[in-house]
């Protein structure tokens, strides 16, 4: 039981036998800095139920708490606010009980109960951008803190590899290609792929414009461009299995699979399963059958089929084609019974995907609970905002996107401007350098996008996410590294328990370290790794305060030396602990 659920009992039972009325709870509070106390109650929405005036209210109360539990040594009132002191045996037998704890706040799962957390979800015909970055941090990050919570996760994507996009690719390599292969252009094959995309639409442009010249609207300009045209035949001969154009599928797709893959490892992400729309894009339509029948769905006299959700305040939303095609959304209906017949201990599910999709996961939620499927009541969307960067919007056809693999590198030669002119790496030979600016460099990158509310915009500056000082990745590696030169100091951290009394600093220090396994609890219920960024961003404000206002190595006391030293090492596990769920790395040396 935590101080605050100790408070809470003790108060409810002070106010049944003070005033002989039974009540729920008490509203606490963290006390103000200013003000002496560790936690507050508020009287006042208690004033009118009591009939008394807060002053009076607030010392019966703290007399009675004081007095009957031990936790809390005394009070003071302010403004009809009463603050509590937790005594210092309370804070130190917790700290006691969790300061050799290398994962103190994780938990181990008690169920087979699964999450599966879907996030990446790229198209096959260009690489990883920034917008893919966010999004693969985000749902990684959500997974890690839901493992840690005490849940079993599936990760998962589903990668867009067929479609009108994907063709687009493919016949601009073999109108332009030359035959040219990631080996003989030396070059990734996701960026290969996607530098013809780009050709693709420079070419449709031109097309455009030529036929405008020649009389046409800027419609059916648009619609009879030859090479859009072609795109549109070569669709159509995938879909029919044509073998030479699914050899050529095939080869690109395989392509970008392995730059992809790169990707993903340079950004320290993975998956436990893939699906592919080439294999889902069918799935659905029994469902919409069976929607007919039970009148969940409607026909119009074009053949299309239809649900209406106005009742739901909502609108209609095409499930079908009138020429019997699926949609996304009957796409998306099937894949999500798909999984779960495919993993049948699944008890949730968690979409990582942009906020202009809002819209449509409300929609497949509410049609997957209308088919009567009980689990869409635990289907999630991890609806995010979009990266802007100070240059502005990033434009996939145009070829004007923050490539994934450039940011990383420029992230890490940031990381490195920076730490040679900080001068703190001389003795470390080259490989370690690399390896700290590497640590640094991505640490940096990811902690600025997770530190953010996942549905807020960010806009992205990366020399401001390498600062060494505020709210940064390499300000909160470098306290780690701080700690760490302190613990090589000394043999050994003794284990003895500290019994005296405690500084402000080492109780704020204590009380914050407490708070973790709630924050990890927190931030999987609500699916936000921000909550731990901020609270390990905190903890490392603490620790600094701390070790400039009280001396650890060089203190009077043998027993006060020994506990700030297993105070310092407790906080070194959490940030490492903390940073990890966020795939954030930590360094011996920066």
């Amino acid at each position: 039981m935590n101080i605050e659920s100790s408070l809470q009992i003790i108060a409810v039972k002070a106010i049944k036998k003070l005033y002989e009325i039974n009540i729920d709870n008490v509203e606490i509070q963290y006390t103000r800095t200013d003000f002496e106390g560790d936690l507050t109650i508020v009287v006042f929405p208690l004033l009118k139920l009591l009939k008394t005036n807060p002053f009076e209210l607030a010392n019966s109360l703290g007399n009675y708490i004081v007095e009957n539990e031990k936790s809390f040594t005394s009070f003071n009132v302010v403004s009809g606010f009463l603050n509590i002191v937790v005594s210092d045996s309370y804070y130190l037998k917790h700290f006691n009980a969790i300061k050799n704890e290398d994962n103190f706040g994780f938990v181990k799962p008690t169920s087979n109960d699964c999450t599966m957390v879907e996030y990446s979800s790229p198209n096959t015909n260009k690489p990883l951008h920034l917008g893919h970055i966010r999004n693969n941090l985000l749902g990684y990050s959500v997974a890690q803190i839901l493992k840690a919570s005490g849940r079993n996760v599936l990760k998962t994507q589903i990668i867009n590899d067929r479609g009108i996009h994907i063709c687009k690719s493919m016949l601009a390599w073999l109108k332009f290609g030359a035959g040219e292969t990631p080996e003989s252009a030396s070059i990734k094959g996701d960026k290969l792929v996607g530098k013809y995309y780009v050709m693709f639409d420079k070419e449709y442009k031109n097309q455009i414009k030529s036929l405008i010249e020649n009389g046409s609207s800027e419609e059916d300009a648009k619609k009879n461009a030859p090479i859009l045209i072609e795109a549109q035949e070569m669709l159509l001969l995938w879909e029919s299995g044509d073998k030479e154009t699914v050899k050529l599928w095939e080869t690109m797709n395989g392509w970008v699979y392995k730059g992809f893959e790169e990707t993903y490892k340079n950004l320290g992400v993975d998956f436990d399963n893939y699906y592919y729309e080439s294999n889902t894009y069918l799935l659905g339509k029994e469902f919409i059958n069976e929607g007919l029948n039970k009148n969940i769905f409607y026909k119009k006299e074009d053949g299309s089929v239809w649900c209406d959700l106005t009742k739901e305040g909502l609108d209609e939303k095409i499930v079908l084609r009138s020429d019997g095609t699926a949609v996304y959304m009957t796409q998306d209906i099937g894949t999500a019974i798909q999984r779960v017949k495919d993993f049948p201990n699944i008890n949730s599910m968690i979409y990582t995907v942009g906020n202009e999709q809002d819209y449509h996961f409300k929609v497949l939620f509410l049609i997957l609970k209308k088919l009567g499927f009980k689990w869409s009541e635990s289907l999630n969307h991890l609806s995010y905002g979009m990266v802007d960067l100070p240059s502005g919007k990033m434009k996939s056809r145009e070829g004007t996107v923050v490539d994934a693999d450039d940011l990383l590198v420029e992230m890490i030669n940031t990381a490195q401007e920076i730490s040679s002119e900080l001068g703190k790496l001389e003795d470390l030979d080259q490989e370690e350098k690399n390896n700290v600016f590497e640590i640094i460099g991505k640490g940096a990158l990811k902690y600025f996008i997770l530190k953010v509310d996942p549905k807020k915009r960010i806009l992205f500056d990366p020399k401001e996410s390498v600062d060494f000082q505020g709210n940064t990745g390499p300000f909160i590696q470098y306290s780690y590294v701080r700690i760490q030169a302190i613990l090589r100091k000394v043999d050994s951290v003794s284990n003895d328990n500290y019994t005296g009394s405690l500084d402000t600093k080492e109780k704020e220090l204590i009380k914050q370290l407490l708070n973790f396994p709630i924050v990890i609890q927190n931030a999987a219920n609500t699916q936000s790794p921000a909550l731990v960024a901020n609270y390990v961003y905190d903890l490392v404000k603490l620790f600094n305060s701390f070790y400039q206002s009280l001396p650890i190595l060089k203190t009077s006391f043998e027993d006060r030396k020994i506990f700030r030293l297993q105070l310092s090492k407790s906080v070194s596990y959490t940030i490492k602990n903390a940073l990890d769920l966020l795939g954030v790395g930590v360094v011996q040396r920066m």
